[in-house]
């Protein structure tokens, strides 16, 4: 049986490069995945996930092994990301939201909100359809993974993440205000 991803980060905390490498190639495709979904450039997806890992090795100390990795991993990488469409002042390049068919919300070709509009659109959702949204699309979780954090059904998950995009949708399309 394989270790759990947190028994395998508490051993790479405690020096075990073997841990480091089974963790890295049991999420490299999903966080590279990640990344290149919302960046669309290879180049910069491959800059920000070689961040992602610098950084996972600088807080492995602060790692608590009570904490899921994989919420945890995605928070670093979507810190990344930011802090990377930061630098190169790229956000609005990069801001679309989709439903779960892959249908942009906001179809950036067609309809572009400068980043403080945007944020101030994203307010306007109450703090748990802000919280399934970000678990959905930031942290790319499924709805089973969505549930387990919620402490519901995945059936409700989907429901709740459904409802959001809709709100969304409304607050976006300036007919909810």
């Amino acid at each position: 049986m394989l270790p759990a991803d947190e028994q395998l980060m508490a051993a790479y905390a405690e020096g075990d490069m073997q841990a480091f490498e089974l963790l890295y190639h049991r999420h490299r495709e999903r966080i590279l995945g990640y990344l290149f979904n919302r960046l669309r450039d290879r180049d910069e997806a491959e800059e920000v996930f070689q961040t992602v890992f610098a950084k996972l090795h600088a807080a492995r100390d602060r790692y608590r092994e009570d904490i899921p990795f994989l919420p945890w991993i995605f928070t670093i990488a979507r810190n990344a990301l930011i802090d990377h469409l930061r630098k190169n002042q790229s956000v609005s390049r990069h801001l679309t939201f989709t439903d779960d068919a892959g249908v942009d919300v906001a179809d950036p070709r067609t309809q572009r909100l400068p980043i403080g509009d945007a944020l101030a659109e994203l307010s306007s959702l109450s703090p748990g359809q802000r919280q399934v949204l970000e678990l959905r699309f930031d942290q790319d979780l499924s709805f089973e993974d969505i549930a387990l954090q919620l402490q519901t059904s995945s059936g409700n998950a989907r429901q709740l993440v459904s409802r959001a995009v809709r709100r969304l949708r409304k607050i976006l399309s300036g007919k909810e205000m």
